[in-house]
């Protein structure tokens, strides 16, 4: 039986506003960074995540705490606790630094390896898709749209695809993957928990992702959306995702509708040896 999630749902909703106004404050006033590095951060990354992580640790404050800044309110997370709450305050940063809106904030909640629920808001367009395990994926714009339900789209042919990615440049191993699936169009975007969303909500139907490196907060709040829409999520070996310390390091993530999934699968190996 699918756990009730609506009061940790409500609270990371309400997070995830808090950090989204806060962001956009910052958003408005920023003086765009044209060549911004993939590995900048800024003072709205910080500020974003002390808003969510107090907001979390106030109502649940026997949670674990994970999040991508180094910031005073993750010493306030007990050391060991069976669910933990992991946070990514600023997705695609480099969308924020050169403006182009394409950033997001990231919220989910664990409890061992299960993932319980997800939130990607999207600031420059008041979007927010949200799921809870066994609840289903929903989204709506601004504070009062009425949620609609996220299906994953019936496709199942890459020739007929949509396929989300990263800003690549060839040549690059993305890329030649990407030529490989051979997909009708492509969206790019710099944030992860944008094109997950956009998988779930059958604007796009894979996400490839193929950073050697990728870490739980850039991801976990993306996934649930994907699978409570319908869709799959594996590394790019077709194994599970982990999280945690026990991780390691990941071979890159895809995302997709399902049906496209083994396809895909078999492409990337085939492309690969």
């Amino acid at each position: 039986m699918a756990q009730n999630l609506e009061p940790e749902l409500i609270v990371a909703l309400e997070a995830a506003r808090r950090a989204g106004a806060v962001v956009m404050e910052h958003y408005q006033a920023f003086t765009a960074i044209p060549d911004a590095r993939a590995d900048i951060t800024t003072q709205a990354d910080r500020d974003s995540q002390e808003i969510i992580l107090r907001c979390l640790h106030d109502a649940f404050p026997d949670d674990g705490l994970i999040a991508e800044e180094r910031t005073p309110a993750l010493a306030l997370a007990p050391s060991r606790s069976a669910r933990r709450w992991i946070v990514d305050p600023i997705d695609g940063t480099r969308g924020f630094a050169r403006k182009n809106g394409e950033f997001s904030v990231m919220i989910a909640l664990m409890e061992a390896d299960c993932i319980l629920l997800g939130v990607v808001l999207e600031p420059v367009t008041d979007r927010v898709t949200f799921a809870t395990r066994g609840h289903g994926c929903w989204w709506h714009d601004g504070a009062t749209g009425a949620p609609t339900r996220c299906r994953v789209r019936a496709v199942d042919r890459l020739s007929e695809a949509v396929l989300t990615q990263s800003h690549s440049r060839s040549p690059s191993r993305q890329a030649t993957l990407a030529a490989a699936l051979a997909p009708a169009r492509k969206i790019e975007t710099y944030s992860a928990g944008l094109k997950l969303a956009l998988v779930a909500r059958g604007e796009a139907d894979v996400y490839l992702n193929t950073y050697d490196t990728i870490n739980d907060w850039d991801i976990c709040a993306g996934q649930i959306l994907v699978e409570e829409a319908g869709g799959r999520v594996t590394d790019w070996s077709g194994e599970p995702i982990r999280y945690g310390a026990a991780a390691g390091v990941r071979k890159g993530l895809l995302a997709s509708n399902g049906a496209l999934h083994d396809p895909a699968l078999k492409v990337m190996r085939l492309t690969a040896s």
